[in-house]
């Protein structure tokens, strides 16, 4: 995981100077490490929190003749298939960003829908750029324009008062110079509706097990969220099934903290290893600056979910640098309890890919923002694509 910054046009290289400084407001993705490419068309940069091939899997990485380059912000969970269909290309690390650049040059723009996993990336040629995020937008991108330069970076912050307006790269999309703004993925539509509740329980339960798995994948230690409701729990429960040390954390507030009740209930059932944080009024309202500062919103709900995230980030990071959420199961369960007025399934089906696909700007830039604070790296495994789709 980490924070990437791109300038790509006639000018970037006059903008050199400025990368350093623009890095630096996104030190927290990634304090392990940090490295930049200028040349005359592009000027890019990336701040490491060092997850898979920590030694040495430093970014920008180059293809094998030196002329392309990536930056990229996420994990590639399908990396090891598609590195063995790669077999013909010489790798010089074992990070799964590797693998992008040499399915570039295999398959073009095209390879981008080959990606299983959360990502924002921009890789250059040379000459052209190809600028991708990931299906739901788990990780996050903006851009804009400026004296003929097109900017991108992983946080807001960075390009305020930089460019002349900050946009929000779509989810689901790929930008090229070549080629312009194409979207690559779409949510599919309901072709049947099935009611055999045993065949539907087994197929989730074989689905949801591999999103988990697919996760587990780091050279550093990893954990899970846990508070105590059904999405974290099943997280949880999945993941101890096989290790035999789980890190679990929860947070609450002083005086209102039930929900630690039904973590530490869940925690002794599994078998994790708890940990748990009451934080007082005080502790939000002093935290409450940073957390807005990292959050990037002022909606009142953001915030307030988010300042409970902050303190659990901020407990996890003491022991941990992957942590595995339970984001997005009220998305795809229609979870919400509005949603029971709702007349019949087809309205149940539009709302939920319509909080799906706004997800973004809600809870996913909340679990992002608040685990990136304090440097360590969120995983949702309900959002895998394929347990969406199912």
């Amino acid at each position: 995981m980490c924070g990437i910054i791109t300038i790509y046009g006639n000018n970037a290289s006059h903008w050199e100077s400025d990368l350093n400084a623009m890095l630096d407001k996104l030190s927290h993705r990634g304090p392990d490490d940090q490295g930049t490419y200028v040349d005359s068309n592009i000027a890019m940069g990336q701040t490491r929190l060092s997850i898979m091939d920590v030694a040495g899997g430093k970014q920008p990485i180059f293809s094998e003749d030196g002329r392309k380059c990536i930056v990229c912000n996420g994990e590639i969970y399908n990396y090891p298939v598609l590195k063995d269909e790669l077999r013909q290309h010489r790798f010089c690390t074992n990070s799964d960003t590797e693998v992008i650049i040499h399915l570039f040059e295999e398959e073009g723009e095209g390879s981008v829908s080959r990606l299983d996993g959360m990502f924002a990336f921009i890789l250059y040629d040379g000459e052209n750029i190809l600028v991708a995020r990931d299906p739901l937008g788990i990780k996050p991108l903006y851009y804009g324009w400026k004296d003929g330069c097109l900017f991108f970076a992983s946080e807001f912050k960075v390009l305020d008062g930089v460019v002349d307006r900050v946009q929000e790269f779509p989810s689901g999309y790929y930008y090229s110079s070549k080629n312009g703004l194409v979207q690559y993925y779409f949510l599919p539509e309901v072709t049947d509706w099935e009611d055999d509740v045993h065949e539907i329980t087994d197929r989730l339960h074989e689905i949801l097990s591999k999103a988990v798995q697919k996760r587990w994948r780091s050279d550093v230690p990893l954990g899970c969220f846990l508070s105590g409701g059904i999405d974290s729990s099943l997280i949880s429960a999945v993941s101890k099934q096989h290790f035999d040390h789980l890190d679990t954390f929860s947070v609450g507030l002083e005086g209102a903290a039930i929900d630690l009740e039904y973590a530490r209930k869940a925690s002794a059932f599994l078998g994790t290893e708890h940990h748990e944080y009451i934080y007082t009024k005080d502790e939000a309202l002093e935290a409450l600056p940073d957390v807005i500062y990292h959050l990037e919103s002022f909606d009142p709900a953001l915030v307030r979910s988010a300042i409970p995230c902050y303190f659990v980030s901020r407990l996890a990071s003491d022991y941990v640098k992957v942590i595995l959420t339970g984001e997005g199961a009220d998305e795809v369960f229609a979870g919400y309890h509005y949603i029971k007025r709702l007349k019949n399934t087809e309205a149940v089906q539009d709302e939920t890919v319509r909080i799906l696909t706004g997800l973004h700007n809600m809870n996913l830039q909340r679990v992002d923002r608040a685990t990136m604070a304090h440097s360590i790296e969120g995983r949702v495994p309900f959002l895998d694509i394929d347990f969406v789709e199912t």
